[in-house]
């Protein structure tokens, strides 16, 4: 079975009428309409991983080393099957191929969402999780030129909660939930543009650095 965007607007369609959309949609919308990567990540229940490791160090917050990921393109078959294999299990994207992340605490970071939107900035897909982060997702490379970036605005001797993430990170992505604390969402989806070609950091860094600034002051 393809992957079509008129097939996306009337899954979304059925999926609002019964109100959730399912775990297998949302990752087929995710490799068949965006072009990312999703790995099937643990979930963690009664302080326990779902990846049966007594000692894990990251519970419900990792991939599960044992299920393949599915690749960009994959169909809503594709992705049923290998889902099939992983019942339950959290949605999470592979940080550093098509996206880094600038991560900041909630409140700075929808501050300076609407703040970059007003502004008229190129933006692409926000997250925000319940544990109060809400990540900015930028082109590739934007983790290993952080420190410079913000040493050239001036902002490298801020103490500023604003991080980078890159290859080998994850990020969970809706409709996964986090341990105890509730769901993932959008603060803005992705879309057509933005997921394919999402904005370099440095339009978004000066902005970001000042909210945040602003916060750890007020």
């Amino acid at each position: 079975m393809g992957f079509t965007i008129g097939g996306i607007r009337e899954m979304r369609s059925g999926s609002r009428r019964r109100g959730r959309a399912t775990e297998c949609t949302a990752v087929a919308e995710y490799t068949g309409l965006w072009g990312w990567d999703v790995v099937p990540g643990a979930r963690a229940a009664g302080g326990r991983c779902s990846c049966g490791a007594r000692d894990c160090a990251a519970p419900g917050a990792h991939p599960l080393d044992f299920r393949p990921e599915v690749p960009a393109g994959a169909t809503l078959d594709d992705v049923t099957r290998a889902w099939s294999a992983a019942p339950g299990a959290a949605v999470l994207l592979p940080v550093g191929r098509g996206f880094d992340i600038i991560d900041v605490a909630e409140q700075a970071g929808c501050r300076a969402l609407v703040r970059l939107e007003r502004m008229g900035l190129p933006l692409g897909p926000v997250l925000a999780t319940p544990a109060g982060r809400t990540y900015f997702f930028v082109a590739p490379g934007a983790a290993a030129e952080l420190p410079e970036l913000l040493y050239r605005m001036g902002w490298d001797d801020a103490d500023l909660d604003l991080h980078g993430l890159g290859p080998g990170s994850h990020v969970p992505a809706p409709p996964s939930e986090m341990p105890g604390l509730g769901p993932v969402r959008w603060l803005r989806p992705p879309s057509l543009d933005t997921a394919a070609d999402p904005p370099q950091a440095r339009l978004l860094l000066g902005t970001l650095a000042y909210i945040c600034h602003r916060s750890s002051t007020s």
